[in-house]
């Protein structure tokens, strides 16, 4: 029995911009309730975006409407919405000298847990399907990196120390999962000499692009008096991501140095004012600059997830292998997450062990896999349980660490209408 939301649908014409916008307009904001429903509960507005996506392409097809191949589209969301998402993390980094144990320790974190998984992935995917080591390492990859884009609204109601690792440890590991994506697939197009030597090359010069690019930015746009030069800004650092990218440089580096040096620009006073540049017109750039990133960020991982649920073949999902070897990599990630953890930041290790979910990172760079590296046996369903799997666990964790909080948080716990007092 089709709904009535469907059957109402169904008299829409679907090819009016009107009602595109319509759609457009509802999906907003029903992500802004979702938004403020994953502050009150926990659960990753991403899933419930998703469905969003899923039951939209359901009411698509139902209305006998032909689903048009959104891969591009969905390709271009998830570039911006990734430089959105690294930026959003920069510009809430604060580098000083009390957090630089922190941020060694986040960043040692992130790269032990994407190597150590990746290996035991690509293992899994090595030894159980009919995949060279290789090209299972590629498939691998993606799966390992931690997604910002849903632990930084994610962790906003924990202690500040544990918010600051997550957020750290998420920015890295998008950062390194990307480094190490590219690596790979120029390792099996190259080999390995050659891949490496570039690899280092790329990396010497992205950072001294970076630097360079970042101090230029933000010399000519202290003193525009535009009122579109954020947008112009925003312009700026996407066009010098994109050609990062088609000169095979790691332009998600560039993004990071330019918040990092954005937001913690009173450390770099003196070296501002020796070039004339004046930092009370940096401040005003930030805190308005901030703004525009939240709502960019915002608006582009609404739509990139949406387009990304109405890609998802429902029947891959329904494939109990693709289950089970999902099932497997969430136990890998998992158990060598646990590994590293204990051994080299134990005093991070609840309830961090549990936040490792998998988002838009790990669907940008799945579908970016060259065609002839691509293999029928891993479906893209893999992708999305693993998404749902871990997080659903990071949901329950921060709904049980939230609980434990209210009840013990005081010593009291309220039931009823009296006040107990916990021994």
């Amino acid at each position: 029995m089709i709904s009535p939301f469907f059957a109402v649908a169904g008299g829409f014409d679907l090819s009016n911009p009107y009602v595109l916008l319509i759609f457009a307009s509802i999906i907003l904001i029903f992500s802004y309730f979702f938004n403020k429903l994953s502050e009150r509960t926990n659960i990753p507005s991403v899933l419930l975006l998703i469905i969003t996506g899923m039951l939209l392409k359901f009411g698509v097809e139902q209305a006998n409407y032909e689903v048009p191949n959104l891969m591009p589209y969905l390709e271009i969301l998830g570039i911006v919405g990734l430089i959105m998402i690294v930026l959003e993390a920069a510009l809430d980094l604060e580098l000083s000298k009390e957090k630089y144990p922190l941020i060694i320790s986040s960043l040692l974190i992130a790269f032990l847990c994407l190597i150590a998984t990746t290996f035991a992935v690509a293992y899994f995917l090595y030894s159980q399907l009919d995949l060279s080591f290789g090209i299972a390492f590629l498939y691998a990859t993606p799966l390992t990196i931690m997604s910002s884009a849903i632990i930084i609204p994610s962790v906003t109601g924990l202690e500040i120390d544990t918010k600051e690792f997550m957020i750290y440890e998420s920015a890295f590991s998008d950062i390194l999962g990307i480094l190490l994506f590219y690596f790979v697939i120029s390792f099996l197009e190259e080999g390995g000499m050659r891949a490496t030597s570039q690899f280092f090359i790329s990396l010497i010069m992205t950072i001294i692009v970076a630097l360079v690019a970042s101090i230029i930015l933000i010399y000519l746009f202290k003193d525009l008096k535009s009122q579109t030069k954020l947008f112009l800004l925003t312009a700026n650092l996407i066009l010098l991501y994109s050609l990062g990218k088609l000169f095979h440089l790691s332009p998600l580096i560039i993004i990071l140095v330019f918040g990092l040096a954005l937001s913690n620009h009173s450390k770099f006073s003196n070296f501002f004012k020796k070039y004339g540049i004046d930092t009370n017109s940096i401040s005003k750039i930030e805190k308005e600059f901030h703004l525009i990133t939240l709502e960019s960020a915002f608006l582009v991982r609404t739509f990139f997830f949406v387009v990304f649920g109405m890609t998802i073949d429902i029947a891959n999902l329904l494939n109990l292998e693709v289950f089970l070897i999902s099932l497997a990599v969430v136990s890998c990630i998992f158990i060598f997450r646990a590994i590293m953890l204990y051994f080299f930041a134990k005093s991070n290790f609840y309830p961090e062990i549990y936040i490792a979910p998998r988002g838009l990172v790990t669907i940008l760079l799945f579908f970016q896999i060259p065609d002839k590296f691509i293999d029928p046996q891993v479906k893209p369903g893999i992708v999305l349980y693993v998404i749902i799997i871990t997080s659903l666990v990071m949901t329950y964790y921060l709904i049980k660490d939230k609980m434990s909080k209210n009840i013990n948080g005081n010593g009291e716990k309220n039931i009823g209408s009296e006040t107990v007092t916990s021994a």
